[in-house]
């Protein structure tokens, strides 16, 4: 039976390890946390990715966890109302859309696997050796082993891809703005709603899912550089959020305040990842290591539900490994390329960075609040899924 090791437990990761354990491999995911990372705001599932868990029986679960968002009001610099308007219309979505808290999509894909698959919690990845007949790995705990291959479903800031093939800036695309999530006490009362704060370069967000008596805050912000410095010291990132908000009204201060308080804080740039190919020997990425399309495009999610479908497809039916590397580049690449290509209407849409092109986009929110909702964007559903022998 062929092993595979695979980096991440976020979504990539396990998604991947559910269709790998279907094909016949004994599969490991070794995790960086201590455990299953549970929270984080709403994500999307669309279009093509709608097919995948389909196919893996999630379609009931995933429906339940469904968070209905109902409106998502837009505010000025003094907090007053410049527009509301329903989700869907705002992301160019389809009404069959599933959006859930991306905590409650890993949990669900994790009790798919959770019997099936070995898991390495408070562990990662720290050298790599590969030859011809696999692929020797060495954890921080001192563990070593040999896998026949290995895959880093592990984010943005991927380790394994560091490990393969270099230092990240080299693939890392920044798209000029920096963000920091948290969560902090639902004060206002928010039920199944967002509110979203702009001045020209930054903005501030609540996020209320269903009724909880928490809400998710957001700050955003533009920069010319990406502060590279900042993403391992808590400390300065908290410092450079709140110089960037400081005197700044309507909800703004509290969600300083709560910032820096808390204890989930999450702090990146806006950015993606795209390289000239995923895969090296008998290593391979997957997901927002791979391919990250920023969450301004909406489909970081998807993107990696559907890779890791046919990653592990044809890991299963190709000759040999590189075989099934290239055909998954193959197949998969240009319906990545195609959702990552959306990232500029996104940004215009909830970050405006001129005082222009802020009045421009309330003015266009200002039309969309009577439309109906559309039937998604074509990229969304731009892949039709291969089928797979199982």
């Amino acid at each position: 039976m062929s092993t595979v090791l695979i980096s991440g437990a976020s979504i990539a990761g396990p998604a991947l390890a559910f269709w790998l354990r279907r094909h016949g491999f004994d599969v490991t995911v070794v995790e960086r946390s201590h455990t299953l990372r549970g929270g984080g705001y709403p994500i999307d599932i669309r279009g093509t990715a709608l097919g995948v868990v389909e196919r893996m029986g999630l379609l009931p679960r995933l429906r339940e966890a469904h968070v209905d968002t109902q409106r998502i009001t837009f505010l000025s610099a003094d907090g007053s109302q410049v527009a509301s308007v329903r989700p869907e219309t705002l992301a160019h979505g389809d009404q069959h859309d599933l959006e859930v808290r991306r905590g409650d999509l890993a949990e669900i894909l994790y009790d798919t696997v959770r019997d099936d698959v070995e898991f390495l919690f408070d562990n990662t990845i720290v050298a790599m050796d590969g030859h011809p007949g696999g692929v020797d790995v060495t954890f921080r705990s001192g563990l070593q082993r040999t896998y026949d291959h290995v895959i880093g479903a592990d984010g943005l800031h991927s380790g394994v891809r560091a490990l393969t093939f270099g230092p990240e800036e080299q693939f890392h695309r920044y798209l000029g703005y920096c963000f920091a999530g948290f969560t902090l006490p639902n004060h206002l009362g928010l039920k199944q709603e967002a509110l979203l704060w702009n001045e020209p370069g930054r903005a501030a967000a609540l996020y209320a899912v269903g009724e909880a008596e928490t809400v998710h805050g957001f700050l955003s912000f533009t920069r010319a550089e990406a502060p590279f410095g900042a993403f391992q010291d808590p400390h300065a990132q908290r410092e450079l959020v709140a110089s960037v908000f400081a005197g700044d009204g309507w909800e703004v201060p509290g969600l300083v305040t709560a910032m820096r308080a808390a204890d989930d804080l999450f702090f990146d740039t806006v950015s993606q990842i795209r390289m000239p190919r995923w895969s090296s020997g008998r290593v391979a990425l997957a997901g927002d290591a791979a391919h990250a399309p920023s969450f301004l495009t909406g489909q970081g999610s998807s993107l990696a539900l559907v890779g890791a479908y046919v990653l592990a497809g044809q890991l299963a039916t190709a000759p040999d490994h590189a075989a099934a590397f290239a055909a998954y580049e193959r197949q998969t690449r240009p319906f990545v390329e195609a959702n990552q290509n959306l990232v500029d209407e996104g940004d215009a849409e909830l970050f405006p960075a001129t005082a222009e092109s802020l009045a421009a986009r309330n003015a266009a929110l200002r039309e969309r609040e009577t439309m109906p909702a559309g039937t998604g964007r074509p990229e969304h559903s731009a892949m039709t899924l291969p089928e797979f022998a199982r």
